[in-house]
């Protein structure tokens, strides 16, 4: 039995902290996140009116003076913001707290830290750093202690998180320009084709496969994906199509040579682009497939008959979120398509997704902040000029995926070794154990959506002839809807 399954069984007998995994933590009457995107969302002169204006209405209103105003606008980020994050530390500290005996499972090779957390519960972000440091030795198979982590360890923001956050996460969220984006990038993906490889196998493709039966290759998985797509979007020859942040050209390539588009992709990595143009040649669409390193914000005054934007819409960053989505608005034609696939954890979310989204921040995705949760999606789309006709969540298939990536990435660990070192081999291996289970117990989805432009008459509301193009009724009623199944 795969560990997919076990993890998502009910009728397994795994440990439980009290029954703390089973509680949702957040509640209905909660709006904290969508005050925080909001603010994420807002640009740097308004954020500083606001305490501003507040000071100013203090001070008046009281007739104070300077003192009065300094300490009225520093109340405002204090209260509003900072305060907020300490209390959501100060519960986590306290929401699955208790005694836990790991000595069967782990040793620290640094006795200090042996002593401080014998008996107790580690934090979990205690454990992963010790073990990419190699300060940590395993006493079983990691996927099986990650199956134990609600009876070992703890899920709670220790003084590294803090500092990460306040220091790193939130000037990323606040930059997101393209040098920063680029800085962000370029590092990561980068790295080396080789890297990748190891992991994701033949097919290069960095994102959920699509399953029919858990025993099925990656690649067959894969190649299912890009056809969904593809036909999601109806997909014609001639088509003028964008793929925004093309990774390793595998879809770009895939419409070319199956549906006879014209691609261009776009990507801020060079070993992409290199990897890319390769494939292009070695299937024989070259001349079809145009693959660049350049940021999508310097794509306008083009026009597209086919967007799609597979898991890179998550590093614009909430606060481009919707900048970026006019942007594609506007390179769409009239009765085009636009297909979004992105990640986001769940709005009833637990410590554990919280913990898991900073490690991710902090080490796999550097500046990966819009992983919101749909709501979030749907409404800066709708905001944007969309109209949203399908959305599928197939996280079940990413949780399958990322297994078969673990498999590979083990199998591999010689080569990943001596070429890159323990460190990277660990860490990437800490990764998808971790976001193995992450994705089974859906605390992050993954959200495959098709969307058009919603304007302001169609086709069949017009007297004829007219210069409106798009007609709802031709796109979606016939053999090939744009809510292709799998």
């Amino acid at each position: 039995m795969s560990n997919v399954m076990i993890a998502t069984d009910p009728s397994s007998k795994l440990p439980t902290s009290e029954g703390a995994s089973e509680r949702f933590e957040e509640r209905g009457r909660s709006h904290g996140l969508s005050l925080i995107f909001w603010l994420l969302e807002q640009r740097i002169w308004l954020l500083l009116a606001l305490p501003t204006v507040a000071a100013a209405i203090l001070t008046w209103a009281t007739r104070g003076g300077p003192i009065t105003f300094a300490l009225g606008w520093f109340a405002v980020p204090l209260l509003g913001v900072v305060s907020p994050l300490l209390y959501l530390v100060y519960r986590s500290w306290r929401h699955d707290a208790g005694s836990a005996d790991w000595n069967d499972a782990l040793e620290f090779r640094e006795p200090t830290l042996n002593r401080r957390w014998q008996g107790q519960k580690i934090p979990m972000a205690v454990v992963y750093e010790a073990y990419i440091s190699g300060n940590l030795e395993l006493k079983v198979d990691l996927q099986q202690l990650l199956l134990r982590r609600n009876e070992l360890f703890r899920f709670c923001f220790t003084w590294s998180d803090v500092k990460f956050y306040f220091a790193t996460f939130l000037a990323q969220n606040l930059k997101h320009s393209p040098r920063a984006d680029q800085e962000d990038v370029e590092p990561v993906y980068d790295r080396g084709n080789d890297f990748y490889g190891w992991f994701l196998g033949e097919s290069m493709v960095y994102t959920s496969g699509l399953f029919r039966d858990e025993s099925e290759s990656l690649e067959v998985a894969q190649t299912r994906k890009l056809e969904t797509i593809c036909q999601s979007l109806q997909m014609a020859p001639g088509e003028r199509h964008l793929d925004i942040g093309c990774g390793w050209g595998a879809l770009l390539c895939h419409a070319a040579h199956e549906h006879g588009t014209h691609s261009l992709g776009v990507t801020l990595a060079s070993e992409q682009a290199l990897h890319a143009r390769a494939l292009a040649e070695k299937l024989g669409v070259a001349d079809q497939v145009r693959v660049e390193v350049r940021d999508y914000r310097t794509l306008s005054g083009q026009r597209f008959d086919k967007i799609t934007c597979v898991e890179m819409a998550e590093h614009v960053g909430i606060k481009n979120f919707q900048s970026f989505l006019r942007g594609v608005h506007d390179l769409l034609e009239d009765d085009g398509s636009f297909y979004l696939q992105i990640a986001g954890l769940r709005r009833a979310w637990q410590f554990e997704d919280f913990v898991w989204g900073l490690f991710m921040a902090k080490y796999i995705f550097p500046g990966a902040d819009a992983s919101c949760p749909l709501a979030f999606v749907v409404d800066q789309a709708e905001r944007a000029g969309f109209e949203v006709h399908r959305v599928e969540n197939c996280g079940a298939h990413y949780a399958v995926t990322i297994e078969k990536w673990y498999q590979n990435w083990r199998r591999n660990e010689a080569a990943i070794v001596e070429r890159y070192g323990q460190r990277w081999f660990k860490l990437w291996s800490f990764f998808l154990a971790w976001s193995v289970l992450i994705g089974s117990q859906g605390s992050s989805a993954l959200f495959m959506i098709t969307m058009t432009k919603n304007l302001k008459n169609d086709r069949e509301t017009v007297p004829q002839p007219s210069n409106v193009r798009f007609s709802r009724r031709r796109r979606f009623i016939g053999p090939k809807t744009i809510a292709t199944q799998q």
